[in-house]
């Protein structure tokens, strides 16, 4: 019988940040097609934000040292005039939201905080700090600081941000090249008729999308026959892939022969078991220099798996700086048991601070309603066995 290489979780999490060197080539694109990309290369600001002294809303720009005065309107500067200081004593301007500041006043004060205005004047008060409402220039970004790092998945803040300083084209890494497999001659794909004895293929529609929810995309490489060969040649001309993933036939069943297919193709394995319920049987490692990644055959199973340890894997391959899960601290709202010995994957759902744990933790690594009716998932210490009313515990969520 062969002897699995089996970790524990925090083990699993750390060989997948080491298994391939990244080494992404960078591609130049329009700044309009780069949502979801990943940096290769920072950005510094070379547009101080903001560009210039402004007034962060319409009213009356004066000096403060005129507060508690009736002062004449000067000039009305409008947003993209450029106006040159030119207020003599007891006068002030009429400015709008955006508009550049004169250096000769050092304060705004909106229309509604006045004590009175007409068209030609306006009576100040003395209430309004100095510097009030003035934006100025550099106050957010000065000239040579660093606005986006190396590895920034870029989302819609990110284009603003390089908008702003005339960006219009930017670096990113190519996009990885991810294949999906699954495994059973038991397999129909949802287009096809199964009758009582055959199941629909899920594990390729869910990890294509999962995928997809991440950033990747994938191609779909069919269902591999559970015969030997034939899994051998699938995998000959996949290695210019950067990553294959596949479900299903890793266990330890007369028909399991992913992992012999793999390994006739030059699979050097870094794990094969992790020490988790469910999703024991995931085996991960390299094909020259394509990740290899083989989750349950189970549809929770490999689903939750491919959350926890592939997306981490792919993001570290592309080059995404930030690959951990989002953890936040919940409140357990009711009682449940786990088992221990191992680390223990529970799907629940998390609302308002407090973490429900989905059917008392009693539910199938087959069964797919779990994760329709999960956002969260708690990860256990091996040696836990129970997990008490209104403790606090560390969720991720998905």
């Amino acid at each position: 019988m062969k002897k699995l290489k089996i970790v524990n979780f925090n083990e699993a999490l750390e060989k997948l940040q080491n298994l391939l060197k990244k080494n992404n080539p960078k591609e130049y694109i329009s700044l309009f097609n780069a949502l979801g990309r990943v940096l290769a290369e920072p950005y510094y600001c070379k547009k101080s934000l903001p560009a210039f002294d402004n007034a962060a809303m319409d009213g009356f720009a004066f000096k403060h040292c005129d507060s508690d005065k009736t002062l004449k309107i000067k000039e009305t500067i409008y947003a993209g005039m450029n106006i040159e200081p030119c207020l003599s004593e007891n006068e002030c301007y009429k400015i709008m939201t955006g508009a550049k500041v004169p250096s000769d006043v050092d304060t705004v004060i909106p229309f509604e905080n006045t004590i009175n205005y007409n068209d030609t004047s306006v009576e100040i008060g003395n209430s309004t700090k100095i510097g009030n409402a003035l934006r100025l220039k550099g106050e957010e970004q000065k000239l040579g600081s660093q606005i986006l790092k190396i590895g920034e998945r870029l989302n819609s803040s990110h284009i603003a941000m390089l908008a702003s300083q005339g960006i219009s084209t930017v670096g990113v890494y190519k996009k990885i090249s991810i294949a999906i497999f699954s495994t059973g001659d038991e397999l129909k794909e949802p287009w096809e008729k199964a009758n009582a004895d055959e199941i629909y293929n899920v594990n390729s529609s869910a990890l294509l999308a999962l995928l997809h929810e991440h950033g990747f995309q994938a191609d779909y490489c069919g269902v591999i026959p559970d015969n030997l060969e034939e899994s051998i040649e699938y995998f000959k001309n996949m290695k210019s892939y950067d990553a294959i993933v596949t479900t299903g036939g890793i266990s330890m069943g007369e028909a399991d022969f992913i992992e012999e297919a793999l390994k006739t193709n030059g699979l050097k394995e870094s794990f094969h078991g992790i020490n988790i319920k469910p999703g024991r049987p995931t085996m991960m490692g390299t094909m020259e220099n394509t990740l290899v990644a083989s989750m349950p055959g189970n549809p929770l199973a490999a689903y939750i798996n491919a959350f926890l340890f592939l997306i981490p894997a792919l993001k570290n391959l592309q080059g995404v700086l930030q690959t951990e899960h989002n953890i936040v601290i919940a409140q357990n709202s009711e009682e449940f048991k786990v088992k221990s010995g191992r680390v223990n994957i529970v799907l629940g759902s998390l609302e308002n601070g407090n973490f429900k744990v989905f059917g008392k933790n009693r539910y199938g690594s087959g069964m797919i309603t779990p994760i329709v009716q999960s956002n969260a998932i708690l990860i256990t210490h091996e040696n836990d066995s129970l997990i008490e009313k209104n403790s606090h515990i560390k969720v991720i969520v998905f």
